[in-house]
């Protein structure tokens, strides 16, 4: 079975690729591999949520915001080179807007590693690194950003 359909069978749609807001690109392949840009949580041109893990934005609500953020990363490897061509996820950096004291943030990015899993089963097995920040850019509370071998 292809990854489309895939993302088909599952009722999942990626979204159109975040415009940049500075100056760079969403992602750029180089032999095998796709390096993504960091995505936040954006729906539909819009910041989904702002502040800081533990504080204004629940765990909860940032593991969801983290899914966000892994379809955007995917949407940008999709709009590169087609999500068919994914081989598998080979590493997620997730990156949490902390209120002081907040440490749960492998669970926050387990909103990403379990869509990948869900998608692209063993393939979307990854390595992965879950980094408490003070501040994301335009206030997110999560950012993902991936590399992703292709054929």
């Amino acid at each position: 079975m292809s990854w489309s359909a895939r993302l088909a069978e599952l009722g999942i749609e990626l979204p159109p690729v975040a415009a940049p807001v500075a100056a760079y690109v969403p992602a750029v392949r180089t032999g095998s591999l796709v390096y993504t840009a960091g995505q936040v949580p954006m729906v539909q041109g819009t910041l989904a949520a702002s502040g800081k893990v533990g504080a204004e934005v629940s765990e909860a609500e940032a593991t969801e915001l983290a899914r966000t953020c892994g379809l955007n990363a995917l949407a940008a490897v999709h709009n590169l080179v087609g999500i068919d061509s994914v081989v598998r996820i080979v590493k997620v950096v997730g990156f949490v807007a902390s209120a002081e004291g907040f440490t749960a943030q492998p669970a926050v990015l387990n909103g990403a590693s379990e869509l990948f899993g869900e998608i692209f089963a063993e393939a979307g097995v990854h390595a992965r690194s879950a980094v408490g920040v003070a501040e994301l850019p335009m206030g997110a509370p999560v950012e993902v950003e991936l590399i992703v071998e292709v054929a």
